[in-house]
């Protein structure tokens, strides 16, 4: 969500062939990732809400990845067809994989952010079984790694938690503010 915040386009929904790509490789690494970002909402969120725009950013996955998992999770994005990619922030902790998928008649660019983490961010693991940063550490990676500060979720997390309540499964995480 880098373009500029359009409330005039609440409503929007990510396409589900974009949705179904997304989960397919992230099956493939789940037991080796962190996800952070707009993903990492989206497993928060209750499940089979309903995929809106705004609520949470679908454009790419932001992982992250201990040292000793970096072969095993970039050898499965390898063998699924990604090739790391160069962009102005690659460096020594940070990689960008990019793969071109076609579903439902439609093409989509699946973008993989790729942070080493050797120290740990912290945790929770869901009862879905996704690994997520923890969401109070989560919204303090915005302006930093994560771009999208006014989506539904990071807006709703922001007040769920300054009055001390979970955001984990919240049906805020979906709503308009």
């Amino acid at each position: 969500m880098g373009d500029p915040h359009r409330p005039d386009r609440y409503g929007e929904v990510w396409p589900q062939g974009r949705i179904d790509a997304y989960m397919k490789v992230l099956g493939l690494i789940r037991d080796h990732v962190v996800i952070s970002g707009g993903w990492a909402w989206h497993f928060m969120s209750p499940p089979d809400h309903k995929e809106y725009k705004h609520a949470h950013d679908h454009k790419d996955v932001d992982i992250f990845v201990h040292p000793n998992d970096i072969g095993v999770v970039t050898a499965h994005l390898l063998i699924d067809g990604f090739k790391r990619v160069p962009c102005r922030w690659t460096g020594n902790e940070f990689w960008r994989y990019e793969r071109h998928v076609y579903r439902e008649g439609t093409r989509h660019k699946l973008t993989i952010d790729f942070f080493v983490d050797a120290e740990g961010v912290p945790t929770r693991k869901l009862e879905s079984g996704w690994t997520v940063v923890e969401p109070e550490y989560l919204l303090s990676l915005y302006s930093v790694k994560h771009e999208s500060r006014e989506c539904f979720a990071v807006i709703a997390a922001r007040k769920l938690l300054a009055a001390g309540i979970d955001p984990v499964g919240r049906p805020e995480l979906m709503e308009a503010p």
